[in-house]
C-alpha cells in the first residue's frame, strides 16, 4: 500500500470525513522520492470549535507514526461551512525553493 493510500485510510478509518483531497506534491520538490510531500484538504465536522493548531494535532494524532515516512504534509483543514464560505477552493500547492 502506498503511503498515499495509507494517509487516506487513517484519515477515514478515524475522523468523521465530508471531503478529503490528498495531493502528492512531490514531483514540485527536488529529490527522487515519489512519495515526499503531500497536500491534504480535510473537511470535517470534527473540527468545529477548534482553533488551526488543534485540528492539525488531531490529523498528526490520527497519522501517528506514518508521519516519519514523508518529508512534507501540508494541512488545509475546514469546517464545513467554512469549506462552503471557500466555494470548495482548493488552496495552492506552495512551490520548492530547491524544486
Amino acid at each position: 500500500m502506498s503511503i498515499a493510500e495509507q494517509i487516506e485510510a487513517k484519515i477515514k478509518q478515524n475522523l468523521p470525513i465530508y471531503d478529503m483531497q490528498l495531493h502528492n506534491d512531490s514531483h514540485l520538490h527536488a529529490g527522487p522520492a515519489t512519495e515526499s510531500h503531500f497536500k491534504l484538504v480535510l473537511v470535517s465536522e470534527a473540527f468545529n470549535g477548534l482553533s488551526r493548531v488543534k485540528r492539525h494535532q488531531a490529523v498528526y494524532q490520527v497519522l501517528g507514526d506514518l508521519m516519519s515516512q514523508f518529508h512534507a504534509l501540508a494541512l488545509h483543514t475546514y469546517t464545513l461551512d467554512e469549506w462552503q464560505a471557500r466555494q470548495t477552493e482548493l488552496p495552492a500547492s506552495t512551490p520548492c525553493a530547491h524544486g
